[in-house]
């Protein structure tokens, strides 16, 4: 019972910083789905999402077929402000096309995008959940206030070259993106839901709107799984499409992933799968929230001083041996 106790006392203790900042204690990747997080990387903090992938069509009505395989690379970084994140994403795919009279390829940037997330709303700030340390099954019992989401706003713009077989306009061009972004977590954060509804290529001949849902669990500190469903539609392409994966954490700054899509029609019907790797770096925000955050605790009681040094260090040691 007094182990119990002293565990639920250390994670009163951490569930205020958890909440309070965009920064985690370990990476917090949008891969391997597609969906944004509502929450930034924080503030001075950057991270690289990287992935490759191969990709199968078959069109019934065009009778093609289509392999070939692509790479996506996100770079975020958190900057001014603790909700503010700037985002640079990245697609380049190349393919090979058999038709019964032809065979041809095809490679460009399906994806170019730069823009700027910024969280509106955190239904956490300044709310401290409190701790029962009686009762396991009280802590991990639903509370409502998990059916209020994060809400996030993204604004940013689409950069297509002259040429690119990926866009319905042979001229070079520039679009705006945007989309808003929710977060749930529930069960104490074990399971987090996300919706991202997105308007793209706006003011083109083409506009793009859409959705992404995407609920995933944490199995235990290691693992996590997800599955997601997304549709957009246009009068360029319209789609929906299912995705299933995993992640497993390599270390606080590091996750691998995997993961795999299709769709439900035929026109044209697509299968693709691929792997993925995230890192960041924390160097600059670490050093800032630990001198920063145990400052001001000493100053309010210098009594505790000595308790903050070694949760600090205990943190280190943790860490290191994940």
């Amino acid at each position: 019972m007094l182990k119990i106790k002293n565990l639920l006392s250390t994670s009163l203790l951490l569930i205020p910083q958890f909440f309070f900042a965009q920064y985690t204690d370990v990476i917090n990747s949008n891969r391997p789905g597609e969906t944004m997080s509502a929450y930034a990387v924080g503030k001075s903090v950057i991270q690289a999402e990287i992935g490759v992938y191969g990709i199968k069509e078959k069109h019934d009505l065009l009778n093609y077929d289509a392999s070939g395989f692509g790479t996506d690379f996100t770079i975020r970084y958190g900057a001014f402000l603790e909700q503010l994140e700037f985002i640079v994403d990245l697609q380049y795919q190349m393919e090979n096309f058999d038709t019964p009279y032809t065979s041809y390829k095809k490679n460009n940037f399906r994806q170019t995008v730069l823009g700027a997330k910024y969280l509106i709303y955190d239904p956490y700030k300044n709310y401290k959940d409190e701790v029962n340390i009686y009762s396991y099954r009280a802590n991990r019992s639903f509370k409502w206030r998990e059916l209020i989401p994060a809400v996030s706003v993204f604004a940013g713009a689409n950069f297509i070259g002259a040429n690119n077989p990926y866009y319905f306009s042979p001229n070079s061009e520039i679009s705006p993106k945007v989309a808003l972004v929710t977060q749930n977590l529930f069960g104490g954060g074990r399971w987090v839901f996300v919706t991202n509804i997105i308007a793209d290529y706006i003011g083109t001949d083409y506009p793009s709107y859409g959705y992404i849902l995407t609920l995933t669990h944490g199995f235990n500190a290691k693992w996590s799984g997800f599955v997601e469903n997304q549709g957009y539609k246009s009068d360029f392409y319209s789609d929906a499409i299912v995705r299933g994966g995993a992640a497993y954490l390599l270390s606080p700054n590091m996750q691998i992933d995997a993961s795999i899509s299709t769709n439900f029609k035929n026109t044209p019907s697509v299968l693709y799968g691929g792997v993925g790797f995230s890192w960041r770096y924390d160097g600059w925000y670490k050093e800032k929230q630990i001198e920063v955050k145990n400052n001001e605790r000493a100053k309010k009681n210098p009594d505790n001083e000595k308790e903050i040094d070694y949760q600090a260090r205990e943190r280190k040691r943790k860490a290191k041996y994940e």
